[in-house]
């Protein structure tokens, strides 16, 4: 509300009440309002891929492809759930190889245990259990290993392929 510069009461309209002074627009205070938001025009497919993750408060390629594999199977069907995540070839990439591989482990251990019930029935049971208890450490040791140079490789940033899991993901991932 402005006030009359002779009297100093408040005027409502163009002239004081008090003492009947004009009171113009110079007279008002000066209070510029802000523009109107302009609706911000949604950038092009091209654009958002250059456009640094990290920037808009989100993770980076190397980071969000890291993550796909800490939690194995599940952190990489995150990743392929995750709204801006799951359009980036490089994290859907990671993603699906994360998927694979942990599918690949998971196959790996139902195969020893077929074999163990098989080698049962023919080699006497110390034999079995020493023979199954190689196997597995062999298998956990190995799937250790590719994990850890997994974490590392996409960490680099690189799209490090596993034989044939990795072609498999790449092409789950350009599709």
């Amino acid at each position: 509300m402005p006030f009359c510069k002779n009297c100093g009461s408040a005027v409502e309209g163009q002239f004081c009440s008090k003492c009947g002074t004009a009171v113009g627009a110079q007279d008002a205070p000066a209070y510029n309002p802000p523009p109107p938001a302009q609706p911000e025009s949604q950038p092009s497919q091209g654009a958002a891929a250059t456009q640094a993750p990290a920037a808009a408060g989100g993770l980076t390629d190397n980071v969000a492809g890291l993550l796909c594999y800490i939690f194995w199977l599940i952190s990489g069907i995150v990743f392929l759930v995750i709204e801006p995540y799951n359009r980036n070839r490089f994290v859907r990439f990671h993603a699906f190889q994360s998927i694979f591989f942990s599918i690949a482990v998971i196959a790996a251990y139902i195969a020893l245990a077929i074999l163990g019930g098989v080698l049962h029935i023919i080699l006497p049971w110390g034999l079995v259990l020493a023979i199954m208890g190689l196997l597995h450490l062999a298998v956990w040791l190995g799937s250790l290993v590719l994990w850890v140079l997994l974490l590392v490789k996409a960490y680099q940033g690189q799209q490090w392929k596993l034989p044939v899991i990795g072609d498999m993901a790449e092409k789950q991932a350009q599709a």
